[in-house]
């Protein structure tokens, strides 16, 4: 069995719809659970006007019967409110066309690629509103992994200039304190500097990024594989996270600080076990060794570009007679970093179910857990 997910739909249509495949029967999902990180993605100090508008809220539409998965694909459906203040322009044909590519977004080479003159086909798919369904398949994968004692959760690290000091304190006490922030950090001195710092942002019309790090607990060890290039974990953690919109960079663990180490200050020695458990001195490879899941919490951080579409004016070409022209500004946000942290979970959420699915084999969870 193979888990698998599709998502449709467009920034200002009506709705966005995901199909998850896969999914063992007699999943027992928490409807709930899944319209709570709908609602984290939606929050954040930094987020635009259209979370004012939208109230994600997740309709399960095949593949549930008595509130359990049945094996059949499971179809989840999002409304999009602002669909109503598009519809008529959309119907009619009163869209002005965009011809003006802006810088950083995928509009230039979408255009190119489809022989499109128009922008807008490739801005309304490449809008980030799509994570709002890849949070949704998250929290489904989210669940599945927890019936095997998996926690995934995350916290923003930087914003703009500002690195937090992560306290030194069990994970899931920097996931509440994160959980608890409007900047999802858990270092209330760095967050409000990174507030300061998005309000600067606003002023001057312009936008931040930052790092976020996503982290999960309970991994069993021999998840993935040393095998095959496509079945090492780490590489399919990276593919899963550079997925995410405006997402640009990813490590497990420290890596990029290991890179400027001795081996003998980098790798993870082996200590006597206790209880029967082998232990590790540290975790500097961030729970994965050899394409493969260690036993020890997995790290991963990914960095977050500036959002694409600043109220200030970028410099573009108009492609329909390749005059100078300044990009239109879309409405958007100053910083989503917060956001982020919330999907590169769920996105970590679906890379680990995916490969529990693989390991156990079975066509229900009663048989996997066997």
């Amino acid at each position: 069995m193979m888990l698998r997910f599709l998502t449709a739909g467009e920034s200002h249509g009506p709705h966005l719809t995901a199909i998850i495949d896969g999914l063992p029967a007699g999943l027992k999902l928490d409807i709930d659970q899944i319209n709570h990180q709908l609602a984290r993605r939606q929050r954040g100090y930094g987020r635009g006007h259209r979370m004012n508008i939208e109230k994600d809220r997740a309709q399960i539409t095949g593949g549930l019967v008595y509130g359990q998965t049945t094996g059949a694909p499971l179809a989840i459906l999002i409304e999009n409110r602002d669909w109503k203040n598009w519809q008529e322009k959309w119907q009619d044909g009163s869209l002005s066309q965009l011809t003006t590519p802006r810088p950083g977004h995928a509009d230039y080479s979408g255009m190119l690629k489809y022989g499109l003159d128009d922008a807008r086909p490739i801005l309304e798919r490449a809008s980030a509103r799509e994570t709002a369904a890849r949070v949704a398949v998250g929290a489904v994968a989210r669940q599945l992994a927890a019936a095997f004692g998996v926690q995934i959760g995350s916290w923003v690290e930087q914003i703009g200039p500002v690195r937090a000091q992560i306290p030194e304190l069990p994970v899931p006490q920097i996931w509440a304190l994160a959980e608890a922030s409007d900047t999802a950090c858990p270092d209330e001195t760095a967050a409000q500097a990174m507030r300061d710092q998005i309000d600067a942002a606003r002023r001057a019309k312009d936008t931040l990024g930052g790092v976020v790090v996503v982290t999960a607990l309970g991994v069993p060890v021999g998840l993935g594989s040393h095998a095959q290039w496509d079945r090492r974990l780490d590489a399919r953690i990276a593919a899963a996270m550079l997925s995410v919109q405006a997402i640009k960079g990813v490590e497990i663990g420290p890596a990029f600080e290991n890179a400027t180490l001795p081996g003998t200050q980098v790798h993870d020695t082996f200590l006597p076990a206790q209880a029967g458990e082998v232990l590790r001195g540290s975790n500097r490879a961030g729970g994965l060794e050899g394409g493969m899941t260690n036993g020890q919490p997995l790290v991963v951080r990914a960095a977050m570009k500036p959002i694409a579409t600043t109220g200030a004016k970028m410099a573009s070409v108009n492609l329909t007679d390749g005059q100078p022209a300044y990009a239109e500004y879309q409405r958007s946000d100053i910083c989503a970093v917060p956001a982020a942290a919330v999907v590169t979970e769920a996105m970590l959420a679906w890379v680990l179910a995916e490969a529990l699915v693989e390991k156990l084999g079975g066509d229900s969870l009663a048989e996997m857990r066997r």
